[in-house]
């Protein structure tokens, strides 16, 4: 992410403040400095610098503070607190209305992926069920129509252009008309990418918002534009109303402050960040998760999101898990085909609390490639060997070698393979049953989801999971309760068996390509850490 540095040295001085085994006045102004430093360093404006710097002196006064409170965290809190406040300015943005026709218009400078982030978002409105279509009213770039037609065809949303039409307000007119006759729910409308300085160009922008009186107009900005976002941001704002903000291109490494600011210029909330070139790779935006990623806390609530928006079933291990029955290496096959649904592993994994960041950034392609191996592993293993528990290869090993041959891989990649596997069944085991950590919990009531017993126990089983700042994020031990609710009504004990189920794969899997002995924050769940094998790939630490 392109903040993933300003995290790293913020949570770098925030461990040195556990390390302090006094706090004074004096540590408390070395941390400030040092957070402070990294946030100027990643562009953002100075004036909102000094002020999040006032604000944490006048939360955290050392002096007032009770005997016995805990001051690291309520210094850790009031710098989180702030850190959200950069990038939230507490207004509600655009909510759009089912059954009636919704027009959205898109404003940006050239270059800040505007026309690809229209049919992303269209495709996110689509998934949600609305009716949505397209209207391409930039006739200043050439291939701008094409673009445009290119991935509404492949998004299968509906569009509207002119290769004949000169003037960009008729065809942005025409298409809106076009589209609410047709009665579509979302009409999105892009323009063309502009500058301050081309006066020309932002006339033509202030007459497509007066001819199609947008319900929203959304400003996409370049997420590495650094200090020239809030002047550019201020240029637009002034020219027409702007309800919200698209940060593009969150997926680099560069500096991102520049948009933290842009966000306090135009006083807009940002409503979705773009984290990829493909058409899923835009993700709804909330301050508190935002921020909490950043830092490595983890984002359990996007997790959920990313679940259920992939329409993951987890009937089948939900029966296996309530009856305790034997979870088998076809399941865990299919748990690997779940998390390919859930879109690039880099997305997924840096929604896990504690993850290194490391393992968080490794590239998709390198992660895609190991999920895939893992797979074909296990399509070259019969009927009853997948259905089976693994003791068949401690009986038979010479299995083993003909799952070697067929699947092109070493002896030890298979072992490997299996070793995860048998810890997955383990903790499978644990979590299902009539004593196991689900047992408490009735699928069928959802007003009475669980026993307080039950309850108790998952939560603390869960506290030990979550990072302390992050339980923090989420609403303490309470909110933590309220999401395990949800999670089990939204599928039964699947809901949570299937999020235990992929975690435990998720980690030896990044173990197994990074080398790391266990991500911290997930072994209150029993997951263990996991090395790469011995003499296969992926030994030590990506660098």
């Amino acid at each position: 992410m392109v903040l993933a540095d300003l995290g790293r040295k913020i949570n770098q001085a925030l461990q040195s403040l556990n390390a302090a085994p006094v706090i004074d006045e004096q540590v408390l102004q070395a941390l400030l400095k040092e957070v402070c430093g990294a946030l100027l360093q990643s562009d953002v404006n100075v004036k909102l610098v000094v002020r999040l710097r006032e604000n944490i002196k006048n939360i955290v006064n050392l002096d007032e503070l009770a005997a016995g409170v805990n001051k690291k965290r309520v210094i850790q809190k009031a710098i989180f607190d702030e850190l959200v406040r950069l990038v939230d300015p507490q207004i509600q943005p655009f909510q759009p209305v089912k059954g009636k026709s919704n027009v959205i218009m898109f404003v940006g400078l050239q270059g800040s992926g505007k026309t690809t982030t229209c049919t992303k978002l269209a495709n996110w409105y689509a998934r949600k069920g609305w009716k949505v279509a397209l209207v391409c009213a930039d006739t200043f770039r050439a291939g701008a129509f094409d673009q445009l037609k290119q991935n509404a065809t492949k998004a299968k949303i509906p569009f509207y252009g002119s290769y004949t039409e000169t003037d960009p307000v008729q065809i942005a007119y025409d298409g809106v008309q076009e589209f609410k006759k047709e009665r579509m729910e979302i009409i999105i409308v892009d323009t063309s990418g502009r500058h301050k300085q081309e006066a020309e160009l932002f006339d033509e922008m202030r007459q497509i918002d007066e001819a199609v009186r947008p319900d929203n107009v959304i400003f996409v900005m370049d997420g590495t534009i650094g200090q020239a976002a809030e002047p550019q941001a201020r240029a637009f704002q002034g020219t027409v109303r702007i309800g919200s903000i698209i940060i593009t291109k969150m997926d680099g490494h560069a500096k991102g402050g520049g948009a933290i600011s842009a966000v306090a210029a135009t006083q807009s909330p940002i409503v979705f960040i773009g984290v990829g070139e493909h058409l899923h790779d835009l993700e709804k935006f909330e301050a508190k998760r935002f921020i909490g990623k950043m830092l490595g806390m983890g984002d359990l609530g996007g997790l959920m999101d990313t679940i259920k928006d992939a329409n993951i079933d987890h009937t089948e291990l939900a029966r296996k898990l309530e009856k305790g029955e034997t979870f088998t290496i076809r399941d865990m096959y299919e748990q690997f085909g779940m998390i390919q649904k859930m879109g690039p592993l880099s997305k997924v994994m840096s929604m896990f609390p504690g993850m290194p960041p490391e393992l968080a950034s490794m590239s998709d392609q390198e992660g895609g490639n190991k999920l895939k191996k893992f797979m074909c592993v296990m399509d070259s293993m019969t009927d009853k060997e997948l259905d089976s528990d693994g003791k068949l290869f401690t009986q038979q090993p010479t299995r083993i070698r003909r799952i070697a041959l067929g699947s092109g891989s070493s002896l030890e990649e298979v072992e490997f393979m299996l070793s995860n596997y048998k810890k997955m069944a383990d903790l499978m085991k644990k979590m299902g049953g009539a004593k196991g950590l689900l047992s408490g919990m009735n699928p069928h009531n959802k007003k009475q989801p669980m026993n307080p017993q039950a309850a108790a126990k998952m939560n603390q089983q869960m506290a030990k999971l979550v990072d302390p700042r992050m339980l923090q994020q989420i609403g303490g031990v309470g909110g933590l309760q309220k999401m395990m609710q949800q999670m089990q009504q939204g599928g039964g004990l699947g809901g949570l068996g299937g999020l235990g189920g992929m975690m435990g794969n998720l980690q030896n899997m990044m173990g197994q390509m990074g080398g790391v002995g266990g991500m911290p924050g997930l072994g209150g769940m029993g997951m263990p850490g996991m090395g790469g094998p011995p003499g296969g790939a992926g030994r030590g630490r990506r660098r």
